[in-house]
């Protein structure tokens, strides 16, 4: 895509966060059983998210591994329930898996997702390039230096914004080799993966650099620590208005997907954003 038609009136797409997980930094635990998992995401689709992510494992700094089976357990239900209850729903709605491991990835297409959201960007698992490819999934590659147990400890950069961009572009060139089509390849920079507030702020201000790689740029921002850290130690549950502030800077630097726990004022905000930047 071309940069004024990334970032003047462009449509957005809100995902929204299913955690089944009871340790992700924001809501841990609060939809561990599956059927209250689907039912968030069913209501979050209901508020406007066109994709639900759903992962099993968490990928906030310092967290601690899940085994494959524990992981798999934990997410492959509420997909296959998501999947049933979504082919009731008139608009499409896309299911992501959250994940970074082979065996998840195989039965979470198997269940009805069709994303595959990995914050290695298959570096973890290079494998999984060919699985997605046969499933005819989408990818996103996400940027994370290190890996969430390590990935904060005093991350430094030259330049964050050209080595974010070199690394993604390698990453799109080893999925596009091993068979997944470009045009089913979504980028994310990984804000809070390895970056300091300094990074984070200025992969947003500079979001429009990335737009010369051609791919459906996603920003995940909410509720993350460095806007906690912005507003005074606000908790998670209280950083709404920065999470909005973030996601409304991103879509004018041409960010069109963006991956969200509070669905509905973002999507409120982005489409007075959207509105305000369409050409007359």
């Amino acid at each position: 895509m071309s940069e004024p038609e990334a970032r003047v009136g462009a449509p957005f797409t809100v995902m929204g966060i299913v955690n089944v997980t009871p340790d992700s930094f924001s809501d841990g635990g609060s939809y561990l059983d599956p059927e209250a998992a689907i039912a968030h995401g069913l209501a979050l689709v209901g508020e406007g998210a066109a994709i639900l992510d759903v992962g099993g494992e968490s990928t906030r700094p310092g967290a601690d591994p899940v085994p494959e089976a524990e992981e798999t357990t934990r997410v492959i239900p509420v997909i296959e329930g998501l999947a049933a209850a979504l082919t009731a729903v008139p608009a499409p709605v896309r299911i992501s898996v959250d994940t970074s491991k082979f065996g998840v990835a195989a039965a979470a297409f198997a269940a009805g997702a069709t994303l595959l959201n990995d914050v290695t960007a298959l570096r973890h698992a290079p494998e999984l390039a060919g699985l997605a490819a046969q499933a005819g999934a989408q990818v996103c590659l996400v940027h994370m230096r290190g890996e969430p147990r390590t990935m904060q400890a005093s991350p430094v950069y030259g330049d964050v914004v050209s080595e974010v961009k070199a690394f993604l572009e390698a990453r799109l060139a080893f999925t596009v080799a091993e068979g997944v089509p470009e045009e089913r390849v979504i980028l994310d920079p990984g804000i809070g993966f390895g970056k300091t507030v300094a990074h984070n702020l200025t992969l947003l201000r500079r979001c429009d650099e990335l737009l010369s790689l051609g791919r459906p740029i996603l920003i995940g921002t909410s509720r993350k620590s460095f806007l906690g850290a912005l507003t005074g130690g606000r908790p998670p549950a209280d950083r709404l208005a920065a999470t909005i502030a973030t996601n409304v800077i991103a879509y004018e630097r041409g960010a069109r997907i963006f991956r969200v726990h509070d669905v509905a004022p973002v999507h409120d905000a982005l489409t007075v954003t959207a509105a305000t930047f369409a050409p007359d």
